[in-house]
């Protein structure tokens, strides 16, 4: 369980910080952007074209799911990432950054995309 202390600051978290990290972690091992970029997409329903204006425009991990479209598979995301276990996450927006966070890893650890772009 997360504090509202730390949920308050995920949300306050940029996008624009994080996601050179995410880029950075996925290159050093030998995936690359347009992956992540379908991974994103995969998760907030969101266009490349989105993506860079999010990027560009510095917004908060509040402002970036706020809009998104969480794909209907996403609750099939499961496992631990930061200490937490995804699933049983109950502040929503933690939630959906957790699971992004969580694809990011799998991406980055050599996951099949079939695997890691879920479907039931």
């Amino acid at each position: 369980m997360t504090t509202k202390t730390h949920d308050e600051k995920i949300a306050k978290l940029t996008f624009t910080s994080v996601y050179p990290h995410y880029v950075t972690k996925v290159e050093k091992k030998g995936r690359t952007k347009a992956e992540l970029h379908q991974i994103i997409s995969w998760l907030t329903g969101y266009t490349n074209k989105q993506l860079q204006q999010f990027i560009e425009h510095e917004i908060t991990f509040e402002q970036f799911f706020l809009n998104a479209q969480l794909n209907v598979n996403a609750h099939l995301i499961k496992g631990v990432i930061c200490g937490y276990r995804v699933e049983e996450l109950e502040n929503p927006l933690t939630q959906q950054v957790r699971y992004l966070d969580k694809l990011v890893d799998e991406l980055a650890k050599g996951k099949k995309m079939e695997k890691i772009l879920r479907h039931e």
